[in-house]
């Protein structure tokens, strides 16, 4: 049985049914259900997932963040966060559903998926001319452990792959480029764009209608794709609408909102050219993300470092 009485964990997944999460981690740790725990000297570790802005500010003690998800905006939503390490989630099945999430959207839009689903229901017999995967460039906005991960397997299908990093980076296979200045030549050389950057107050809102305008018009596929697996607050939802209105954007493949869940009366749900998922491209499941988490306080508590900190100063 855990000892109750040291090195608590604090357990708050706003949004999420805590239960799991609690029976997986109490089985080797003492766990502290949010609400209760504020002020407890005994909570080392946290857990969280859109924590209540403050509640970690009060530990006295408290000496590692881990977050739920990949992305970690959520934790600095809250501007009382204490300065101690901040561990992001990096599981294989977090990855592999990411990688599926991405290739299937990737070859719907490449494969013509829209216009075979609108002439099965008007009964057309046709077959439109298919390009091959190698005349198609995907572009990879972010070149993380998703975003290389999702390129690798893009590869794999014979895609060219493009990715477009804030800073620079290096990968086998796949065109790079980097900053501001790289930005427009990644646009103007993407057919099915792929957004899997982190959300910090440098990108938010980088999907804008100057981006889209940007993306390869003359490509294989009649007109540029776009798909968001990455955060809602990355994107402009009107500016989308009007590149689809005006032709500058064929289709889109959109996992993540501005809000969610998506208004009702949001034109997207109805947009003909749009395909929505509820933020389900990449569902962290506590099974797969608990025992990593647990063996990275235990290796810790050896003197070993930390994986997968954020760096406070980027944002992710």
């Amino acid at each position: 049985m855990p000892d109750k009485a040291a090195d608590r964990v604090l357990l708050s997944v706003t949004g999420f049914n805590p239960q799991r999460w609690y029976e997986l981690l109490s089985a080797e740790r003492p766990v502290v259900l949010e609400p209760d725990g504020a002020a407890d000297p005994t909570i080392r570790y946290a857990v969280v997932w859109k924590q209540p802005a403050g509640i970690l500010a009060g530990l006295p003690n408290l000496e590692v963040i881990f977050s739920v998800g990949a992305g970690v905006d959520h934790i600095f939503a809250d501007p009382h966060v204490p300065d101690v390490p901040i561990v992001r989630v990096v599981a294989d099945n977090l990855t592999q559903y990411m990688i599926e999430y991405v290739a299937w959207r990737v070859l719907d839009h490449h494969r013509q998926g829209r216009t075979y689903r609108d002439q099965q229901r008007r009964k057309v017999w046709h077959e439109p001319r298919q390009p091959a995967a190698d005349e198609v460039s995907v572009g990879i906005m972010g070149l993380g452990e998703l975003g290389r991960a999702a390129a690798r397997a893009l590869l794999t299908l014979g895609f060219r792959v493009n990715g477009w990093s804030r800073s620079p980076r290096e990968m086998d296979g796949v065109r790079c480029f980097a900053g501001q200045d790289g930005l427009t030549p990644f646009l103007n050389a993407t057919d099915i764009l792929v957004v899997l950057l982190p959300l910090t107050p440098a990108t938010e809102g980088i999907v804008d209608h100057a981006v889209l305008s940007r993306l390869r018009q003359d490509g294989p596929l009649g007109g540029p794709c776009l798909i968001n697996a990455g955060r809602g607050r990355l994107q402009r939802e009107a500016d989308i609408l009007r590149a689809l209105d005006e032709g500058l954007l064929k289709e889109a493949s959109l996992d993540v909102f501005e809000a969610e869940p998506l208004a009702a009366d949001s034109p997207l749900w109805t947009h003909p050219r749009v395909f929505l998922t509820p933020h389900a491209a990449a569902t962290s499941d506590p099974a797969h993300l608990v025992p990593p988490m647990l063996a990275q306080m235990a290796a810790y508590e050896r003197g070993e470092a930390l994986e997968n900190l954020v760096d406070r100063q980027a944002g992710y």
